[in-house]
């Protein structure tokens, strides 16, 4: 019984409810989930689902789209881009833009910015980060994640 009670209190912080979608989103078009998972069904990673689809019109995968050409203003394939989609995590953490451009402060792609160093603590890039740890369930980099960060575009008309 006293095991019991251990266990149960141990475990109790890590139970959360699984969402897959977030409630709402003032910011931007919802695009999935930054994540190696690809079975999880709103993952860029999942080629059957919505998101890693890359024949799909709003999606991070097709390279003429809107978020996945290389020319287009609002993809992260564009190393000139500045309105990019954002990044955030399932408690709401921003975690900075979906870019290619390594001079823009916000971007995961700048080593020397906040959200693209490797030892920032809100960067997806730390591997001993909540983000970007292999083992983490909040994290991009790990295959078995349930609640990878979620991607949203920017400036959406």
């Amino acid at each position: 019984m006293l095991l019991r009670k251990k266990v149960e209190a141990f475990l109790c912080p890590l139970r959360k409810p699984v969402s897959s979608q977030p409630a709402a989103a003032d910011d931007g078009t919802y695009l999935g989930r930054l994540s190696e998972n690809p079975y999880l069904s709103d993952s860029i990673a999942n080629p059957y689902g919505r998101f890693g689809n890359r024949y799909a019109p709003d999606n991070l995968n097709n390279r003429y789209g809107r978020y996945g050409s290389r020319y287009s203003p609002y993809s992260s394939k564009n190393t000139y881009a500045v309105r990019t989609p954002k990044l955030f995590g399932a408690d709401g953490t921003y975690l900075g833009k979906l870019s290619d451009n390594r001079y823009d402060p916000e971007s995961i792609a700048n080593p020397y910015g906040r959200y693209g160093s490797r030892y920032s603590p809100d960067s997806v890039n730390n591997p001993y980060g909540r983000y970007g740890n292999p083992f983490g369930p909040d994290s991009a980099t790990n295959p078995y994640a349930l609640t990878p960060p979620l991607i949203f575009g920017g400036d959406s008309p």
